[in-house]
């Protein structure tokens, strides 16, 4: 009879990882139940239409970003297609990265030249 040798660090951070995983399965799968009942089979964004065949595409957005914030009346919660779903949050990620924020905004300086002031007057010319 062999015993078995003592856990490595890589089992233990395996176990903790494999766990997580479990962990948010879980909770996906909760809201996600939750949502496929509580709203029709579309998307919110491009409006496909979707069946049992194809709901394995339909996916819960959390519209705070909080995948923690589940409200049981699905408040923060909107079925997107795969598609769409990766795309609000590539949105969001740009928006984050670029620092589009208020004080932004108000710090940016408007443009002051105009082109076009004086093609009125050219145009008047011309006729």
């Amino acid at each position: 009879m062999t015993q078995k040798p003592p856990p490595s660090k890589h089992s233990r951070l395996d176990a903790i990882v494999a766990e997580a995983r479990r962990k948010q399965a879980e909770r996906e799968q909760g809201y996600r139940e939750k949502s496929l009942k509580m709203y029709p089979w579309i998307c919110g964004r491009c409006s496909r239409e979707f069946t049992r065949a194809n709901v394995h595409e339909l996916t819960v957005h959390h519209r705070d970003h909080n995948h923690d914030n589940n409200p049981e009346d699905g408040s923060n919660w909107e079925l997107l297609c795969l598609y769409c779903h990766d795309n609000e949050h590539a949105r969001y990620l740009d928006g984050e990265s670029v620092g589009d924020t208020d004080a932004a905004n108000k710090s940016r300086q408007k443009a002051t030249h105009n082109p076009l002031a004086g093609l009125a007057e050219l145009l008047k010319k011309d006729s």
